[in-house]
């Protein structure tokens, strides 16, 4: 989609900070960040949501969670972290970019709601 901002990023036409890189996903730091370590992790290839998703996309969904555990514990998350992935707007999503959050670092609210805000 060329008016998304996630695929902009994904492609190198908008900075960000990069957590990891590779053909199908891209990882970086939330702008917008809820505790010391938040970061998404995406499909490089647009989807608008999990709802939007088939078969044909289980391998990178199985991409984007084995990569989650790997990157927390690269960015020190070695007594655990959160992940989100917020779908529709009845979901609390607002970034129409299939994106998961993975979040820690500091004590986590058990109320998910005042976590993650797109």
């Amino acid at each position: 989609m060329t008016d998304c901002i996630f695929c902009k990023l994904a492609a190198g036409e908008i900075p960000a900070n990069k957590v990891y890189e590779d053909d199908d996903v891209f990882a970086f730091h939330d702008i917008h960040p809820v505790a010391p370590v938040h970061f998404l992790i995406i499909p490089k290839r647009h989807v608008d949501s999990l709802a939007h998703t088939d078969e044909s996309h289980q391998t990178v969904l199985g991409r984007m969670l084995l990569l989650a555990p790997r990157l927390a514990a690269e960015l020190g998350l070695t007594e655990g972290f959160r992940t989100i992935i917020n779908t529709g707007a009845g979901g609390g999503q607002t970034f129409f970019h299939l994106h998961l959050h993975v979040i820690g670092g500091a004590p986590l609210s058990p109320n998910i709601v005042e976590l993650s805000t797109h």
